[in-house]
């Protein structure tokens, strides 16, 4: 296994993940992380950490993956579960102020450093109603800043009830951050409301952004791996057209659930179109892609 950052992806920074099956109490994404490290350790599991794979070659039965410090690796088959990156807000001063009062994700360390500050959450899916709702058990008032419409265009209704049911968490629709403020940390943002156009300043040095994220598949373009609009790899089913399997595809067969248009290469998780964004589907489809490679190397 290959990992750019920390086994986990997003799930890891998550400070508590409630309706992943077998734990009724919820878990840290770190801890469920962790867990699931050391499980694939037990069994065998080779992890490259603060490794990046760049480039990759695929040949008939041999891929070939490149990493960024020059190595490579090649496999029989691969699967691809690279996750999404974080989404940014694109404004000035936004790298200057990242780790000095910005933040992507809402990993428990922070919430614990901001009691008794007024804190925001940027963002309308899972993710921020789960911070939301941890770091309103330190902070003094946590203000959710959404573009959407409604809370629950994005969020599960529990979420959004516990949320409501709050009486530290303040939920700002139809608004966006639109600048941040501040000299070596942030001290404020400005906030405009998209139904009126008014716009005013919130003071605060800790801003947790959950925008979800992209997919980081610009090397499937280059191999001719086929993608989504939006850069997710598309696999089974929905690589057939009126029934027709890929022009490229160079098997009898039809190409496996999780399979892309290059056999053997197979995709998992958020990285994949039409996945469903959840902790458990993700790992549900990493169990279905092992069991695929199998079938793949025992009858191509």
């Amino acid at each position: 296994m290959v990992e750019r950052w920390a086994v986990g992806g997003q799930a890891a920074s998550s400070p508590k993940i409630e309706n992943y099956l077998g734990f009724p109490q919820g878990i840290s994404g770190a801890e469920l992380a962790e867990r699931a490290r050391e499980q694939a350790c037990r069994f065998g599991a080779e992890i490259l950490l603060l490794r990046e794979g760049v480039r990759g070659e695929f040949l008939p039965g041999k891929g070939i993956g490149y990493l960024a410090d020059g190595s490579k690796i090649v496999a029989h088959a691969s699967v691809c579960a690279t996750g999404i990156a974080y989404r940014r807000l694109d404004l000035p001063n936004e790298d200057r102020f990242l780790g000095a009062g910005l933040y992507y994700g809402a990993g428990a360390s922070e919430a614990e450093l901001c009691g008794d500050e007024q804190v925001v959450v940027v963002g309308g899916g899972n993710s921020a109603g789960q911070a939301a709702l941890h770091l309103a058990r330190y902070a003094s008032k946590v203000t959710m800043v959404l573009r959407e419409q409604r809370l629950t265009e994005f969020m599960s209704q529990y979420l959004a009830d516990a949320i409501r049911a709050s009486e530290r968490i303040e939920v700002l629709l139809r608004t966006e951050v639109v600048a941040l403020h501040g000299d070596r940390i942030l001290r404020a943002i400005t906030l405009r409301d998209n139904e009126t156009g008014e716009e005013r300043i919130l003071e605060s040095s800790w801003v947790f952004l959950c925008l979800g994220g992209f997919p980081h598949t610009e090397w499937a373009e280059e191999v001719g791996i086929v993608r989504d609009d939006a850069g997710y790899l598309v696999t089974g089913p929905d690589l057939l057209h009126n029934g027709q399997r890929p022009e490229n595809w160079p098997l009898e067969r039809e190409p496996y659930y999780l399979e892309t248009n290059v056999p053997g290469v197979f995709a998992a998780g958020d990285v994949r179109h039409g996945s469903i964004k959840r902790c458990a589907s993700a790992v549900g489809e990493g169990a279905m892609a092992v069991t695929f490679v199998h079938r793949y190397l025992t009858s191509g």
